[in-house]
């Protein structure tokens, strides 16, 4: 099972400022690259979640996936589907889960929770 970053406490996580509220509309999504994470940022009904852009399934790029039933995203490659919320693995052939990391917005910056160095 992939690691959730949201559930470390906040001494362990290091938020780092990833762009403005603006650049994410309602209904888009935004590619990131930070250190050895590869992120997807989406925005949901106003609501902001970032998961692992790499499906556990065959290492293929999940943020390219469709959004389906409102909260989860279906590989492009094989079909795999994953809650952006949590990174868990909803739908074969995924069986493992992929990490989700925290967001926050300060004022109208976005950040992205990774672990702390």
């Amino acid at each position: 099972m992939a690691f959730n970053y949201a559930d470390l406490d906040a001494g362990e996580i290091e938020f780092i400022a990833v762009g403005g509220v603006e650049e994410i509309p309602n209904g888009g999504r935004i590619f990131l690259s930070i250190d050895e994470h590869n992120i997807v940022v989406f925005n949901i009904a106003g609501k902001l979640f970032a998961i692992a852009d790499l499906c556990s399934h065959d290492d293929g790029p999940l943020g390219e996936g469709e959004l389906e039933d409102e909260y989860e995203i279906s590989c492009p490659r094989h079909g795999a589907h994953f809650d952006v919320r949590t990174g868990k693995a909803v739908k074969l052939p995924a069986v493992v889960d992929i990490p989700a990391y925290p967001v926050r917005v300060i004022g109208t910056t976005v950040e992205i929770g990774l672990p702390a160095k």
